[in-house]
């Protein structure tokens, strides 16, 4: 339960201290937050970045969908976004502005609304635009960076700049840029599309829904597809589907989630992630990497 708000916080927005990740986190799990601080508006988040000790951990949030937070929990701050960067606009016959707190999914529905795309993947999603762009996640054969034009950082400073494409190294769920900066928006340019539209986002989300363990809590895909195969098959055919440590299982409907069906804790979810490393690479001698981010201290 966290302890409410800091008295000598000269922010304007919301600090907490000792602030239970697993409020916070797709998972449901997840020990506590030194400190939580939801920022008012941008010039808050600013003001806050400058009060900060050059040597503060910091931790940036959105929907925490792609986090595990161990049950030590975290030293630092972690800063959520997603009730202040919600701008979403048109910017062009070609490009839209998304500010980081933007969900994935409504991204998705807005360019479907205006005949933009292929944009539809973003529905598929389970993040904000900042996230996607920290680690350039996909869906159904599409990628964030296919369609960033440019992006506003922000760093320790509360400096804000803009930066192009050209300025950091993109790869399969990777991003590398300048350090100690963190995405505020991107401009994305997209097509028009007379094939664009919300029957075209539902359809894949029902797709979705099919496959995938809709509405369990999980960080959506644990595991990146090593080049040419599928994570899931792998741990499918390892034996695995339906394993569990604890409350936290290798799902039935898709091998490459781990649910918690529970009372999971971050240590088993962790445990079972290793479990499945372990098995996969001893039955087809290939190492899977994580896509999810782990973080923080065991208990």
């Amino acid at each position: 339960m966290n302890t409410g708000l800091i008295a000598e916080s000269r922010t304007a927005g919301r600090l907490l201290k000792n602030e239970p990740m697993a409020l916070h986190t797709s998972w449901r799990a997840g020990g506590p937050a030194e400190m939580f601080f939801s920022p008012a508006s941008l010039d808050d988040l600013a003001a806050f970045l400058r009060s900060l000790a050059g040597d503060e951990p910091v931790l940036w949030l959105g929907l925490g969908s792609n986090l595990l937070v161990r049950d030590g929990g975290l030293k630092g701050v972690v800063i959520a976004t997603h009730r202040v960067l919600r701008k979403l606009e048109r910017v062009g016959d070609h490009s839209v502005r998304a500010e980081a707190g933007v969900p994935c999914a409504k991204l998705a529905r807005h360019c479907a609304r205006w005949g933009l795309g292929p944009a539809e993947f973003f529905a598929g999603i389970p993040g904000t635009v900042g996230g996607a762009l920290a680690m350039n996640a996909g869906a159904f054969g599409g990628e964030t960076w296919q369609h960033v034009v440019d992006v506003d950082v922000i760093d320790r400073s509360g400096e804000i700049v803009t930066r192009g494409f050209g300025e950091y190294r993109v790869g399969y769920r990777s991003v590398e840029g300048p350090a100690e900066e963190w995405f505020l928006a991107a401009t994305l340019r997209f097509e028009q599309d007379p094939q664009a539209s919300p029957q075209a986002i539902r359809d894949l989300l029902a797709r979705r829904k099919a496959a995938q363990p809709i509405g369990s809590p999980s960080c959506g895909s644990v595991f990146r597809n090593p080049p040419g195969r599928h994570a899931a098959e792998l741990i499918e055919t390892a034996g695995l589907k339906g394993h569990h440590i604890g409350d936290a299982v290798v799902s039935d409907k898709h091998a490459n989630f781990i649910i918690n069906r529970g009372h999971a804790t971050a240590a088993q979810i962790e445990a079972l992630i290793g479990l499945v490393v372990e098995t996969v690479e001893r039955e087809h001698g290939i190492r899977l990497e994580t896509e999810v981010r782990i973080v923080g201290d065991p208990a």
